[in-house]
């Protein structure tokens, strides 16, 4: 344990310098996703059986509406429970971001989507976020939303 507590700092460390090879500011989408959102899902690959990925994924839901709208829940208002990404199990365990401004949350979810493959990336606009901020959900609507949205056209 007390090995782990020294290699702790040093792998946080490594990963926010990763996060920011390039022109990082606090205040821009990579920015804002390092110092919030990368503890857990690091560069946005996750981590295996634990974490999902976002990259590849985040523009693939972001191509309609109805994705746009549970992204924003999702930073809203966080989400618990077991969910498939990429095929993979992961029993998610995401708190909310509801500290952050609207358009703080919509520029991680949009410089997420912009690392896709969908081209153009879809954006995610403050609207988006006021809009999710507006009425509160537990973790497990949440991922209640994100069955329904699966079961429609299942999700990446």
């Amino acid at each position: 344990m007390t090995f782990f507590r020294r290699l702790y700092p040093r792998l946080l460390a490594a990963a926010g310098a990763t996060l920011c090879l390039t022109a990082c500011t606090p205040k821009s989408g990579a920015g804002l996703y390092g110092t919030n959102c990368g503890i857990c899902h690091h560069g946005g690959d996750g981590m295996p059986g634990a974490v999902p990925p976002l990259v590849g994924r985040v523009d693939r839901i972001a191509s309609t509406p109805e994705g746009r709208k549970y992204l924003a829940d999702v930073l809203m208002n966080g989400v618990s429970g077991p969910i498939k990404a990429n095929g993979q199990p992961y029993e998610a365990e995401m708190p909310p971001f509801r500290y952050l401004k609207d358009e703080q949350v919509a520029q991680i979810l949009t410089w997420l989507s912009s690392r896709g493959q969908t081209r153009p990336a879809p954006h995610i606009t403050a609207a988006d976020v006021a809009a999710a901020r507006t009425t509160r959900k537990s973790a497990g609507m949440v991922a209640q939303e994100r069955e329904e949205l699966d079961r429609k056209a299942p999700l990446p």
